[in-house]
């Protein structure tokens, strides 16, 4: 007990400042990017998890934008890939090329693509091939890629924020389940409200710039991420976790109208996904550990690319978010 005593009393001070540190990084982002505050959330407790994100949004919402504000607030490098039906893997990870050099004998050199970077964004990722969107998966679940035989270790720490337009789906190649499963959250980037467009419009508009601090380097922040694995965690809400996750799931008996509506439901990634991102959330608001709420809370974000409906829920007009919600209350 002594022992559990004098680590609690260690990380106490250590997850207050780390808090301190993502509140402002949460601040800075939220300079330049007006009426995404939940999805600024949902994208740094996806990083602090240390995990990638799927954003689902119509174009014009910000989605770019989240991800090079977000890249220079943690001070990582960032990249973007459009992603095309020509788009091949090598377009991706990179390809080895000839060197010929005069008098010498000739040999390959690897050229790196941007997957080798800290923060991808992979835009509208549903364009791409299927072996395309295999060579990035691959890598964001192994961090290395293996070119000619050659392994090559992708840098440390590395996200991916992967974007899908709802709409306009003729000739894309929607990403298979067990694929989705990669990412740890999926976000919902919707219309911002009138008084935050007012704002957007007249800051994107004028002539002011806005500088973006750095709050954070990517050291600190991988540091922060091992911090949020530390943070003590309830039983009750380990129980909360596991007793969600389990009712999403169909053949089991555990719920009625998951039997009935649910075709396939979340693997045990979804409750390690739960368990990181409820921590990661406590962190951002400044609590020492996670609650219920925050499970009710990230209960969609982390189940709804986890499940699919069946023949009859769409035949009566369900919708996953329904049946999450209807499912997360009963753990509340």
């Amino acid at each position: 007990m002594s022992t559990i005593m004098q680590t609690d009393t260690t990380i106490v001070p250590r997850l207050e400042a780390a808090a301190e540190r993502v509140r402002a990084a949460h601040a800075s982002a939220a300079t330049v990017i007006f009426g995404q505050d939940e999805v600024i959330e949902r994208a740094l407790i996806t990083i602090l998890s240390g995990g990638h994100a799927l954003l689902i949004g119509v174009p014009g919402l910000a989605k770019t934008l989240l991800v090079d504000t977000l890249g220079r607030v943690l001070g990582l490098d960032a990249k973007r890939v459009q992603f095309t039906p020509d788009l091949m893997p090598s377009d991706i990870i990179g390809s080895e090329v000839l060197d010929e050099i005069p008098g010498q004998q000739r040999s390959f050199r690897f050229i790196k693509g941007p997957v080798f970077t800290q923060l991808l964004m992979a835009d509208e990722i549903n364009r791409a091939s299927p072996k395309t969107q295999s060579a990035l998966l691959q890598a964001m679940q192994e961090h290395h890629v293996s070119v000619a035989g050659v392994r090559h270790d992708i840098p440390e720490p590395f996200h991916v924020l992967a974007t899908q337009n709802p709409l306009e789906q003729e000739g894309t190649y929607p990403l298979p389940e067990a694929q989705l499963d990669r990412f740890l959250l999926q976000i919902d980037v919707t219309y911002p409200d009138l008084a935050a467009e007012r704002r957007m419009l007249y800051s994107t508009t004028g002539t002011e710039k806005h500088e973006l601090k750095t709050v954070l380097s990517a050291g600190e922040l991988m540091e922060i991420q091992q911090l949020v694995r530390q943070m003590p965690v309830p039983d009750r809400i380990v129980d909360a976790i596991l007793s969600l996750v389990r009712s999403a799931r169909p053949s089991t008996g555990a719920n009625d109208e998951t039997e009935r509506f649910v075709s396939w439901g979340p693997g045990p990634r979804a409750s390690q996904a739960l368990m990181l991102a409820v921590r990661a959330k406590a962190l951002l608001d400044g609590r020492l550990a996670p609650s219920v709420d925050d499970v009710i809370g990230l209960a969609n974000s982390v189940l709804k690319h986890r499940m699919a409906l069946n023949f009859t829920a769409r035949a009566e007009g369900k919708q996953l978010d329904s049946i999450i919600d209807h499912l997360a209350e009963r753990v509340g």
